[in-house]
């Protein structure tokens, strides 16, 4: 099933194969690709996967995590249109196919060079600290739907062939679905934390043509307690009362395809990327993480079939990967099955299984060393089959 096509408007995905966003850090300072980025996404255009989803693009400069984020804009949107027409050659030329290009959009709230918070949260700052001041004023916030449908008009022009308006992670829009305590047009009501995340999907819904495609990678639920979480109950544990509210909206905005995603990489790593090591013991076997993504993900599945779903988690498989892909799809878990640390491992994993030349050892070994370069401020890539980030990592580890 892996192998079938999927037609969705007026675009084709010739396979069920997607290459989740991993941002490299590594765009020049105008935001535009760099000589990794270029690299790293031919190397996804020689892998034969129907969809590759790149990594988060930044709305506005003061959203970008650090001086090396992507970010579209008039002035470098030559160096756009030039790397997604080099994509599709390379992609015809090496695999005979074009590959549906999603572009990222984000703001990275917390997370932006200067924190940009939507309110006090006591967990997430005992590793980054901030304070009041860092608080994003409702006057700032209602001006992010023009720069969210500004970006998306270049992508269009870009040659892009949709964009996902983000919300995961922890960044901004995540952060106000949890903000039930802030004061204010952005806080307290389902209405007002959900505001300004349906506000840019209009905003980017209204300069959009017809065909290009409108999705959106959510985390369903962030697993921090209530009220410091969205999706989740006072003990921590799976909620979905509040996700499935919010994804009837989505559906009614006319959001097409949902990447799943859950948790926060910068507090509970563990529950979005299952992982053989990393920085800390995990409080659950990765057992439990994996069902967990089949859970929600069969559940949204069920619940709102015309809404196509990405399933995520993944690259934790090794020698059994294309049969858990295949077995999801098969079950009706979800319709495009995600690959994110694997495609920086192992970029030609899914051509080399249509071929028949599969190799487990390639595979990613989920040992948490991409992200570790990302956090060192180094640029990031696959440190263990990759000699350019192998050298990287050890100088950061010397």
């Amino acid at each position: 099933m892996i192998h079938t096509a999927l037609q969705v408007k007026t675009k084709s995905i010739l396979n069920r194969v997607v290459l989740q966003p991993m941002e490299g850090c590594d765009c020049n300072p105008d935001g535009s690709p760099g000589e990794l980025t270029l690299a790293k996404y031919i190397r996804a255009a020689k892998s034969g996967a129907g969809l590759i989803w790149m990594e988060a693009c930044a709305v506005c400069p003061e959203g970008r995590t650090n001086p090396r984020q992507m970010m579209l804009t008039a002035e470098n949107l030559p160096a756009f249109k030039a790397m997604a027409e080099d994509m599709r050659k390379t992609a015809r030329e090496t695999c005979g196919i074009s590959p549906v290009l999603i572009l990222q959009l984000t703001h990275s709230g917390r997370q932006s060079i200067t924190p940009m918070i939507a309110y006090r949260h006591p967990l997430y700052e005992v590793r980054r600290p901030a304070s009041d001041e860092h608080i994003v004023t409702d006057k700032y916030l209602d001006t992010l739907p023009p720069l969210y449908a500004e970006t998306a008009r270049l992508a269009v022009e870009a040659g892009f062939d949709g964009v996902d308006v983000k919300s995961c992670h922890g960044y901004l829009f995540q952060e106000l679905l949890s903000a039930f305590h802030r004061p204010g047009r952005y806080g307290g009501s389902f209405e007002n934390r959900t505001r300004l995340y349906l506000d840019c999907l209009r905003a980017v819904k209204q300069v959009i043509p017809d065909g290009f495609l409108l999705t959106t990678r959510l985390s369903v639920s962030d697993m921090v307690p209530y009220p410091y979480g969205f999706g989740t109950t006072e003990a921590g544990e799976l909620d979905l009362t509040e996700p499935d509210l919010l994804l009837e909206k989505l559906v009614e905005e006319g959001v097409e395809m949902l990447n799943v995603t859950v948790g926060n990489p910068y507090y509970n790593p563990h529950v979005n990327r299952p992982y053989r090591k990393g920085g800390y013991p995990p409080p659950e076997a990765p057992a439990v993480g994996l069902a967990r993504f089949e859970i929600i993900e069969k559940h949204v599945k069920d619940k709102f079939p015309a809404l196509l779903v990405v399933g995520s988690g993944l690259s934790y498989y090794r020698d059994d990967l294309m049969e858990q892909a295949e077995r999801q799809l098969a079950e009706g878990i979800c319709d495009l099955v995600g690959f994110g640390r694997m495609w920086l491992a192992y970029p030609d994993f899914y051509r080399d299984y249509r071929e028949g030349s599969f190799t487990p050892k390639k595979c990613c070994v989920t040992c948490s060393k991409c992200t570790e370069l990302m956090r060192a401020g180094q640029v990031s890539g696959c440190a263990v089959f990759h000699e350019y980030y192998r050298n990287l990592y050890k100088e950061i580890t010397k």
